[in-house]
């Protein structure tokens, strides 16, 4: 099967936004907005074929995106040739995350935990010792480029501490190295980062 015939959690966008009286351009942090919208999603997901959900913007595929920190640095990647979505091609981005899947029997919100765990596991490891402290920390919604119409994104950071490593497993699909935060803002870095990038940075220079 090919990843355009992949099964994924999808939402009507109507739906989702209330006849888009809840729409949104970039990050939403408002708490009460964040819930209605994740209500909203957990409440009415659907099944499509990925290929059909990325030609049809009247739905949206929610997509867990993680960032990765570990102090005052984080996680920064090169997506390569050998990536699966060729329209973010050696774009440098500070998320990691991916499509969701029906996983099993509970309810979105573990659903989305299952779906990141097994992304964070597919493109990278972590190793070392101390908690891991997981964040929400919004929605990431970009409808002026055709990636970002039909996606949604479920935005939380990954705190480590200063005795954890990070390497990446997808050598082929993926380039990582830690940079400080403050680098993110700055050019030529900036405009390389690919728009969910660009918005979470908001979120991390504040």
């Amino acid at each position: 099967m090919g990843k355009m015939d992949e099964q994924i959690l999808v939402v009507k966008r109507p739906v989702l936004f209330e006849q888009e009286s809840l729409a949104f351009q970039g990050l939403e942090t408002s708490k009460e907005t964040v819930a209605k919208i994740n209500s909203n999603l957990g409440e009415n997901i659907e099944i499509m074929r990925r290929g059909d959900a990325e030609e049809d913007p009247t739905y949206k595929q929610p997509i867990p995106y993680a960032l990765i920190k570990r102090g005052e640095e984080i996680f920064l990647y090169e997506r390569l040739q050998g990536g699966g979505e060729a329209r973010l091609h050696n774009k440098l981005s500070i998320g990691v995350g991916g499509h969701m899947n029906k996983l099993t029997e509970g309810n979105f919100h573990q659903e989305l935990f299952e779906n990141l765990n097994r992304e964070l596991e597919e493109e990278l490891e972590i190793k070392g010792d101390g908690e891991i402290v997981l964040d929400t920390i919004g929605l990431i919604n970009d409808d002026e480029n055709e990636v970002g119409r039909v996606h949604l994104g479920l935005l939380v950071v990954i705190n480590l501490t200063e005795h954890h490593e990070v390497t990446v497993r997808e050598v082929d699909q993926l380039r990582g190295e830690w940079v400080r935060v403050e680098e993110l803002s700055q050019e030529p870095m900036f405009s390389r980062l690919e728009s969910w990038s660009q918005i979470a940075v908001e979120v991390l220079s504040k």
